[in-house]
């Protein structure tokens, strides 16, 4: 089970974020371009998101 502040936060907005920490423990990219990608999934151009 994701752990508020650890694993996500809720924004402004009322958006839950997840952290770059859930996406290393998941361990895979989603491809849905998150605020803290690890892998920078379509936040750098020329960067595979199977690349880390």
């Amino acid at each position: 089970m994701a752990e508020k502040n650890k694993d996500y936060y809720i924004n402004e907005d009322g958006n839950y974020v997840f952290t770059e920490a859930y996406h290393l423990e998941r361990g895979f990219c989603c491809e849905n371009e998150c605020l803290h990608c690890p892998w920078n999934y379509g936040q750098d151009e020329g960067q595979d998101c199977n690349s880390k």
